[in-house]
């Protein structure tokens, strides 16, 4: 199941992009953070229910779920996605994959050895290929599948469609070596990476042209190198097929077919339990579902304590059973479907837990982080003492603790950018920030500029054509409106004496009519003051109506708080907003039932005004220039990202603490990367980043410096904190050119020691990784760091004719 957090298809483009940096800071622990040896922490092992092959059976047909059929069988292109890695894993040479501690791997199906044998005057990699190794239609993989891909890739040629060219545009030149299996490969200039290269390797056919590359390889891949050939992909059925492969030189695979199936992460419990899929990724409801159909396997019959009905008392059911049998006939109607509704709803939550009694969770920690990404393009994290504030607000022990502590996990709060705990050269750089210390960050506020008053004070910026003539023009404004007001009170008067000389005639006809005069005058006096009324109903005065149930008028010290004016005509949406940001209104626009007050909700009813909200000063939260500090957090809405949601709302709790607002906006999964992340329209935000055998590639695009573009706007690649420095961008590109590791491992934890200090990414927590796999299938579940090997997948026991998917649970 893939993670909203995870932006689709990143696990290979991203040696082409920029990884996420940091800006420019001078801070004396970085010199203490930056060198040191490695730490020896222990990765979560994988758990994968291994089986030695010949204890596994052959034959039969195993389903897995992806989240979507591939929008590409071409990693290289800008829309593969996790469907596209996980299916060209099975079908494609990876020379080099991922072995259980995230380190790359020699895989002896394909080279034979494959090592630097020059480094002066240049660097040169001689690649010595399994002489067994051929294409599924029988041709020999050798040099022309190198040079071609190599062609394709290196960026000088822009017919070819490509995300990606780390590392290949390095490369000088690509030869024939001693014989046919033998490949040179020679560099203009120093990489490090070289293993990264070529995985996954496609034949010349696909990678010779445009055309091919472009367009042939995004719905089938006639040619093929791995345990599995590509049989079919039906849109309508939401599959892709894979097929053994007659020709393959390794370990025969167990399996004779295994189905990629399409199944979204809120219909996983239903595939698995009506037999879809035997493979797929859950969340921690599903993974729990299944814990429960496992304890309750020796329930004798007994009703399930959980799901539908178990929450009904035995008081509610004997009420319930009253109503469907009274004499209410209408009522009865009523308790009678409702009653059917639960018994059907019991019924089919009782089956699923039967069938999901045949599943086992296998879990580990993914090769992946969540974290806290803080946009420093503009707004208050522009500033780095802000961005340090709020990281140093952040309990990330407990973050970790909410997310995998329930799971049976260790929660450990990741301590690098660019390694993970059990990864060679992982070390714990979060002391170039600091520990969580809510002075300190209530400190670095206050040096910003950020105080509690803050929110209630005029700008002091008195600049020519800023504040100082907006002022200016207010004043004019009011001058105005007092003339204007002079004006109509000159012409009141010269009708109320009209009116006084009417009613002196008046008096002298009839003396007794003195008394109505006196209440005629009364009356005029009267009219003059609603007039003068009337003169200003085209203004709203927030916080004046002083009405039952509204809270007095906050103040400063002495002063009162200020008035918002408003146009009459949009009275009603302005005092919406105001309520929804002060937190008294629900989305719907309902006050909500915890803020309502004796009399109603302050100013809702008012005909000229209604009180304003107490300023963020009054509830401790920061301000500066007359602008509270609040941070747009956005978070993913749909079934999947709970967890996010979760961390997201215990940011928000901790940042309050500190006086920093958030005000979080919750959008689909489909738009949060796109329209939110890449797009820069938030203020925080949470996601994650897989790892990384390369840092030094797979790192540099996400942490480095955004450019300026000819238009004014920022190149960022995959920096989408939009924060970044020279430095470290230097220190990638000399690790990437350093050929000596433990050199290169020393510079990675220079850099990410600098990442930290500018608190542009805060990494959280490691993801956990969650499996349901049929109990009967040995060789896969979480695989952590490892690749898997498709072809042992398998059932320990041979099943009956026909697909284990469709065998009754």
């Amino acid at each position: 199941m893939s993670h909203v957090g995870v932006p689709r298809g990143t696990v290979r483009k991203r040696r082409s992009l920029a990884l996420l940096t940091t800006g420019v800071l001078t801070i004396p622990v970085l010199a203490g953070c930056s060198s040191g040896g490695e730490e020896t922490a222990r990765g979560v092992p994988q758990d994968i229910a291994p089986a030695a092959r010949e204890t596994v059976a052959d034959g039969s047909t195993a389903n897995w779920a992806v989240d979507a059929l591939p929008a590409t069988f071409n990693a290289f292109q800008a829309d593969a996605d996790s469907a596209t890695t996980r299916i060209t894993g099975a079908l494609l040479p990876t020379l080099f994959p991922m072995d259980r501690t995230g380190q790359p791997k020699l895989n002896p199906d394909y080279l034979e050895s494959a090592k630097v044998i020059e480094r002066e005057p240049r660097q040169v990699v001689l690649y010595k290929l399994n002489q067994q190794a051929v294409w599924s239609d029988g041709r020999e993989i050798g040099a022309p599948d190198f040079v071609a891909q190599w062609r394709a890739l290196r960026g000088k040629d822009s017919a070819f469609w490509t995300a990606r060219n780390s590392g290949y545009e390095r490369i000088e030149k690509i030869e024939r070596g001693a014989d046919d299996l033998q490949v040179r490969v020679t560099f203009s200039k120093p990489y490090a990476d070289w293993r990264s290269l070529f995985s996954p390797l496609y034949p010349k056919e696909i990678t010779g042209s445009p055309d091919a590359f472009n367009d042939g390889a995004r719905t089938t891949l006639k040619t093929t190198a791995g345990p599995f050939v590509l049989k079919s992909m039906s849109k309508s059925e939401g599959t892709v097929t894979l097929a053994r492969n007659p020709r393959w030189w390794g370990d025969k695979a167990k399996l004779d077919t295994l189905v990629f199936r399409a199944v979204a992460a809120k219909d996983r419990t239903q595939a698995l339990s009506d037999g879809t899929v035997d493979i797929a990724d859950i969340d921690a409801a599903t993974a729990d579902r299944i814990t429960l159909a496992r304890r309750d396997r020796g329930s004798n019959g007994q009703p399930l304590n959980h799901g539908p009905g178990s929450e009904i008392t035995p008081a509610q059911a004997l009420r319930s059973w009253a109503q469907a049998h009274g004499s209410d006939e209408d009522a009865a109607e009523i308790a009678q479907a409702a009653r059917e509704k639960n018994r059907k709803a019991v019924v089919a939550y009782a089956t699923e837990q039967k069938a999901l009694r045949d599943f086992a969770v296998r879990k580990s920690l993914e090769p992946a982080y969540t974290q806290l990404a803080l946009n420093g393009e503009s707004g208050p994290l522009a500033d780095d003492r802000v961005r340090r504030a709020v990281a140093r607000a952040l309990d990330r022990q407990e973050l970790a603790q909410t997310v995998l502590g329930p799971l049976g996990l260790p929660a450990k709060p990741l301590g690098s950018h660019l390694a993970l705990a059990g990864q060679p050269g992982y070390k714990d750089g979060s002391g170039a920030l600091g520990e969580q210390n809510t002075k300190e960050a209530q400190a670095l506020l206050a040096d910003a500029g950020w105080t509690r008053g803050g929110a209630a004070e005029p700008p002091k910026d008195t600049k020519a054509g800023s504040e100082a003539e907006k002022k200016g023009g207010r004043d004019a404004e009011e001058d105005e409106d007092a003339e204007t007001e002079k004006t109509e009170k000159a012409e009141k008067a010269e009708k109320a004496d009209k009116d006084g000389k009417d009613g002196k005639k008046a008096e002298e006809d009839s003396t007794e009519d003195s008394a109505d005069s006196a209440a005629e005058r009364k009356k005029a006096d009267q009219d003059s003051e609603d007039s003068a009324a009337s003169r200003d109903e085209g203004l709203y005065i927030v916080g004046d109506d002083n009405k039952p149930g509204a809270p007095a008028r906050a103040t400063v010290g002495s002063a009162s708080a200020v008035h918002v004016l408003a146009p009459a005509r949009t009275a009603a949406a302005q005092g919406t907003v105001l309520l929804r940001q002060a937190g008294v209104l629900g989305e719907d626009g309902a006050v909500a039932a915890t803020d309502k007050q004796p009399g109603g909700a302050a100013g809702a009813y008012a005909p000229v005004g209604t009180a304003a909200p107490a300023p963020a000063a009054a509830k401790g939260q920061l301000g500066k220039d007359g602008k509270t500090l609040t941070l747009r957090f956005v978070l993913p809405s749909g079934p999947g990202s709970q967890s996010l949601r979760s961390v997201g709302d215990k940011i928000a709790a901790m940042l309050e603490k500190i006086g920093v607002g958030t005000e979080i906006t919750k959008v689909p999964d489909e738009s949060y990367f796109k329209d939110h992340i890449a797009s820069g329209a938030y203020d925080l935000a949470l996601y994650s980043w897989p790892a990384t055998a390369y840092p030094a590639t797979d790192g540099r695009p996400i942490y480095a410096k955004p450019e300026p573009a000819t238009d004014g706007s920022l190149l960022v690649e995959q920096n989408y904190t939009r924060v970044g420095t020279d430095h470290i961008d230097q220190l990638f590109d000399k690790a990437a050119a350093e050929l000596d590791e433990k050199a290169a491992r020393e510079l990675m934890k220079q850099a990410d020691a600098r990442i930290w200090a500018a608190a542009g990414s805060i990494p959280l927590f490691q993801r956990p990784q969650l499996v349901a796999v049929d109990k009967k299938l040995a060789n896969v579940g979480a695989f952590g760091f490892a690749a898997p090997r498709y072809q042992d997948i398998g059932f320990k026991n041979r099943q009956a004719a026909g697909s284990p998917a469709d065998r009754k649970k």
